[in-house]
């Protein structure tokens, strides 16, 4: 009875080393490379995103290029996550708030994206944004297929990897231009409002291709003397530049009259 008990608890043994030895280099596999994340997400720069089949919550069926026309704020998230993409969203919509406030409600989208296809339903990007205080007007929760996913986080550089709390991922935020465009990546799930409302605001700037209105000339001038002010959270108008504009020009002014006189005299 002893033989055959030392006998079964080594074969135990044998198969718990076994299968430790073979679950040991799955695990390495499965731990994130942050340096070749970052590698990844920074050559996506310049790449052109559309062609994707997205799911919104209610089930309907929309795609990148319908957002064309205007900038996009593309964040990945997945909704069985309890700390970090909750942290990234809230913050993103706080962004949001100040750069709509600061830029115009149309001014730009947001498209978040839940990466987890196994679980990232439209209900369940629906319950995500309903719980955050996000989504509705330019604001788009997005969902679908493996092989869509995979193509798309490919193209934005967004790396993850299955771990035993969920995943393992880069916290990215990715700014594209009204082309489709990817123009920068900003990190982090508690970034400064301004690493992404600046570089809205010079993708908004550089939009203007025609000869603008007076109103839109108002509404540039605006979006020049906007800047950030920590202090309150918010973007304020700056009315030191138009005083510089003005002071430039009276200067110029008095330049002109003295020369146009030393010309009279002159005659």
């Amino acid at each position: 009875m002893r033989g055959t008990a030392h006998a079964g608890r080594a074969v135990l043994a044998g198969l718990l080393l076994a299968l430790a030895t073979v679950a040991a280099p799955a695990a390495a596999q499965q731990r994130l490379d942050d340096a070749a994340a970052l590698r990844t997400s920074q050559a996506a720069i310049g790449r052109v995103l559309g062609g994707y089949a997205l799911t919104g919550p209610d089930g309907a069926p929309f795609t990148l290029e319908q957002l064309r026309g205007r900038p996009v704020v593309l964040s990945f998230v997945y909704t069985s996550c309890y700390y970090v993409c909750p942290s990234l969203t809230l913050r993103l919509r706080e962004t949001a708030r100040v750069a709509r406030d600061a830029l115009g409600a149309d001014s730009f989208s947001v498209v978040t994206v839940g990466f987890d296809t196994a679980r990232d339903t439209s209900t369940r990007m629906a319950t995500y944004g309903r719980e955050r205080g996000i989504g509705g007007r330019g604001w788009y929760l997005a969902s679908a297929d493996a092989a869509t996913m995979t193509r798309l986080t490919r193209d934005a550089g967004f790396t993850f990897v299955p771990s035993p709390k969920g995943f393992d991922h880069v916290t990215q935020t990715t700014i594209v231009d009204a082309s489709g465009r990817i123009v920068l990546q900003v990190y982090g799930e508690d970034f400064a409002p301004p690493s992404v409302v600046e570089p809205l605001k010079r993708l908004v700037w550089g939009r203007e291709v025609t000869r603008p209105s007076v109103a839109a000339l108002i509404d540039r001038v605006k979006l020049v003397c906007t800047i950030y002010d920590p202090a309150s959270g918010r973007y304020r108008f700056d009315y030191s530049l138009i005083m510089e504009i003005v002071a430039g020009a009276l200067a110029l002014g008095i330049a002109a009259a003295g020369i146009l006189a030393a010309l009279r005299n002159v005659r």
